[in-house]
């Protein structure tokens, strides 16, 4: 069992590199541009392997505990866009992220 808790952690850890990728590539001068870049086309292909980990997950992980837990990537969102898109961060913000963190841990330890 734990494998499929370590395929999910993968596979939201991938969700997020590939959505940090996607943000990049969004800096692109005009929207055929953005799907052109090498940063998009990495970001989708590495979102689209996240969905293939995460129904792996699904096979032992029930889906009401599953779908949950990628609430983690807000948290991580959040601190790559501060990190590297110099994106602010105000306490409301970090109040927030402080609940859903402390929602995933709950939800995965029931």
């Amino acid at each position: 069992m734990i494998v499929y808790w370590a395929v999910l952690a993968v596979a939201i850890a991938a969700s997020m590199g590939g959505q940090t990728l996607l943000k990049a590539g969004a800096g692109a001068p005009d929207f055929v541009a953005q799907l052109l870049d090498l940063r998009t086309i990495g970001g989708l292909c590495i979102y689209g392997g996240s969905a293939i980990l995460y129904i792996v997950a699904l096979r032992r992980i029930p889906m009401s505990v599953a779908l949950p837990c990628t609430a983690a990537s807000y948290v991580a969102a959040m601190a790559i866009g501060h990190f590297v898109f110099a994106e602010p961060i105000g306490p409301m913000h970090i109040g927030a992220m402080v609940l859903i963190a402390a929602g995933v841990v709950l939800l995965a330890a029931a």
